[in-house]
């Protein structure tokens, strides 16, 4: 029992000093190899100066990209004055006439003068390529030969001299959507429809169905409620109108007008006598 004991701690002294042995082992592997100052401080040093090195590359490829896309504006704006110039070649200034580029008020003709001068002018004839073969033989026939008959040529139609816009432009123009107005757009009976939707709204939306009177004159907005023991009509009475004025429903209207006073003496006597200094005869 005893030598057991002695056993177990010589085994417990000897781990522990195995832990001690690799725990300065580790440290110092560690410390040399891993996690070294100076070697991570070497590799800091290359990895700065690899990244100034991919910069300055990264800025010469931009500047070369750069400097391509301008290139490339420059023709393409070359090639576009170049067709321009092309189209307008007409307007080239003659040994007789000046151009309009050729102002005789300017010093100095004009950039698209010497463009002109050194472009040619378009050519009239159109070449329409068309397959002619199209539709003649039908190969899914059998026993039918498939060879086609020789390419004709093409039938040359001469462009009309002129300023004169270009097809592909004018075809687009023919055949753009159509694009109505607003006035074409819309109904003619919206402004109804409009006012239809608005008031069932309205009449969906409100609480009550009595109508709201201002705070003044409130009696101005009151129906006549008429009394129980009446019968007559609501309303003004037509006096002067309909008591002592025959209209169409008076009856007996075409009789003769009655005269209710009596003539004046004095007017019967009219043309009939004569008056000689305030004398009556």
């Amino acid at each position: 029992m005893v030598q057991r004991a002695y056993f177990i701690m010589k085994m417990n002294f000897y781990n522990e000093m195995a832990v001690r042995i690799q725990k300065r082992w580790h440290g110092y592997y560690v410390r040399k190899y891993i996690h070294n100052f100076y070697e991570m401080k070497k590799y800091f040093i290359s990895l700065s100066m690899k990244n100034l090195t991919i910069r300055k590359k990264l800025e010469e490829y931009e500047q070369t990209k750069k400097k391509e896309r301008e290139r490339k504006a420059i023709e393409e704006e070359e090639r576009r004055k170049c067709y321009e110039a092309r189209k307008i070649h007409y307007l080239l200034s003659t040994e007789q006439i000046p151009g309009i580029y050729n102002s005789p008020y300017r010093q100095h003709p004009s950039e698209m003068e010497y463009t002109l001068q050194r472009t040619k002018p378009r050519s009239h004839i159109i070449s329409h390529k068309k397959d002619v073969t199209e539709g003649l033989v039908d190969p899914s026939i059998p026993g039918v030969s498939c060879s086609f008959p020789p390419l004709l040529p093409p039938i040359l139609r001469e462009k009309p001299q002129g300023p004169f816009r270009d097809t592909a432009e004018v075809l687009q123009q023919r055949y753009k959507p159509l694009e109505p107005t607003l006035r074409v757009a819309t109904s003619i009976t919206s402004e109804e429809e409009a006012r239809k939707e608005m008031k069932r709204e309205e009449w969906r939306n409100r609480v009550h169905d009595n109508i709201f009177l201002p705070f003044s004159r409130t009696n101005k907005f009151k129906t006549y409620e008429p009394l129980l023991h009446t019968s007559s009509k609501y309303g003004p009475i037509a006096y002067g109108t309909k008591h002592f004025r025959a209209t169409e429903d008076t009856p007996f209207m075409n009789k003769p007008f009655k005269t209710v006073f009596t003539s004046v003496y004095l007017f019967e006597k009219f043309q009939k006598t004569y008056s000689k200094a305030g004398e009556v005869f």
